[in-house]
């Protein structure tokens, strides 16, 4: 159990687009800090979305109260992902819902917002200063760089400039920021961020959800017919800043193994991209599954022989790959695509586990699809246990929670 860290209770707003039930990484990690804060002692109020995160969109409850959190969602107009010009007019009717919601909230000691929608946190910075709250900024990702890296915005465009000068100014006003790797830190530091107001505090892996299932005791396994098969898994998010053509090139290489099958799992643009490739090269090693709610994702993350990773080398420091540190929790070896400067390339350094390619290398994907899968059982067995060690020293609930809730409450 967590000790307090405050010695009275705070009244603190938590704002993101994403909660529980809300599968979406965001979500999970909201939700977990929000419970441990009210399991302190605190009055939690959380504003969020209806609508779910990932596309076929679900709908939540309006207020609801979740582990002595109180809940409140605004409905947003919702196109759906698939059109980049249905997510930016989703944003902003979201966002416009937030400020009017914000309108009707009383005074918070504490206001912790997230980076979705984009602009929300810009809009709380303002209510935050008329209420006279500590702003805590807990950045996911940073924009406008995603948006310039994707190639959604001109870098020297009126929106990308509008949108910096907005960065900057939450920036700040930020009482304290958050972000998840040292790559993160540097790019709003030449933002103009305070690096004393700044700490760096990486997700945490899932511990009271996740356990490691033997594959012969495993319903996911049997439930898509994976008993004979060699099960190359990516599970998470199939976003524009993970590249998955590396990937797909080496399921195309394997296509006649019928004993590999590559499992794709999420929700995403990408997912089409997944869904073309394997209908125009007719590829049946391919099997595709949305997401997985949190209570199965033991299953469904134990259920793979290798976990894949990937993170696209232009948004190293933009994004984070939280999916690592679910796999560490698992134990089962990962390989990953990407460059070695980054937060898992330096993790794979010093800690001795996985095993890096760089983009574009197919070969040496389906050479280490190949070497993993040559492992002995007492190989396997020394991963899961090293890579459980890690994720529970370095990377659990109980050893980050604490660490954030102090920078929340100051």
């Amino acid at each position: 159990m967590l000790d307090a860290l405050c010695d009275f209770p705070l009244k603190i707003l938590l704002i993101n687009q994403a909660f529980h039930p809300d599968v979406a990484a965001t979500a999970q990690q909201l939700t977990d800090l929000a419970v441990d804060l009210a399991k302190n002692g605190h009055d939690v109020t959380v504003l969020a979305g209806r609508r779910g995160y990932a596309e076929p969109h679900p709908v939540f409850f309006a207020s609801e109260t979740y582990q002595g959190v109180k809940i409140i969602r605004v409905w947003p107009f919702t196109l759906g992902r698939k059109y980049r010009f249905a997510r930016i007019l989703d944003a902003v009717c979201l966002n416009l819902s937030f400020a009017l919601r914000l309108l009707w909230f009383s005074h918070f000691d504490v206001m912790v917002v997230m980076t979705t929608p984009p602009l929300v946190a810009w809009i709380a910075s303002f209510f935050a200063k008329t209420r006279k709250a500590r702003f805590v900024y807990w950045v996911m990702d940073i924009n406008p760089d995603e948006a310039i890296e994707a190639g959604w915005l001109r870098k020297d465009s009126f929106a990308a400039k509008a949108l910096e000068k907005v960065s900057k100014w939450v920036l700040k006003k930020s009482d304290a920021i958050v972000v998840l790797d040292r790559f993160m830190q540097e790019r709003l530091v030449a933002k103009g961020a305070d690096a004393e107001r700044m700490t760096v505090i990486p997700p945490w892996s899932h511990n009271e959800d996740l356990a490691t299932i033997p594959h012969e005791k495993n319903p996911f396994r049997k439930k898509y017919g994976l008993d004979r098969k060699f099960v190359v898994m990516y599970s998470g998010n199939h976003s524009i800043c993970h590249p998955l053509d590396t990937l797909l090139g080496a399921a195309l290489a394997l296509k006649d193994d019928p004993s590999v099958l590559f499992v794709f799992i999420g929700g995403g643009e990408r997912v089409q991209d997944v869904t073309r490739f394997k209908d125009r090269n007719g590829l049946s090693n391919i099997l595709q599954l949305p997401y997985q709610a949190r209570q199965d994702m033991k299953f469904s993350l134990s259920g793979a022989d290798i976990h894949v990773v990937i993170m696209g080398g232009p948004y190293v420091g933009i994004v984070h790959p939280c999916k690592i540190y679910g796999i560490l929790m698992i134990g089962r070896p990962f390989l990953y695509i990407g460059p070695r400067t980054s937060p898992i390339g330096e993790m794979i350094l010093r800690e001795g586990l996985g095993y890096q390619v760089e983009h574009g290398d197919k070969e040496r994907v389906v050479e280490g699809i190949r070497n993993l899968r040559s492992l002995e059982e007492f190989q396997k067995i020394q991963i899961q246990r090293r890579s459980q060690k890690l994720a529970a020293e370095k990377f659990s609930r109980d050893v980050l929670s604490p660490q954030l809730i102090k920078a929340v409450i100051g």
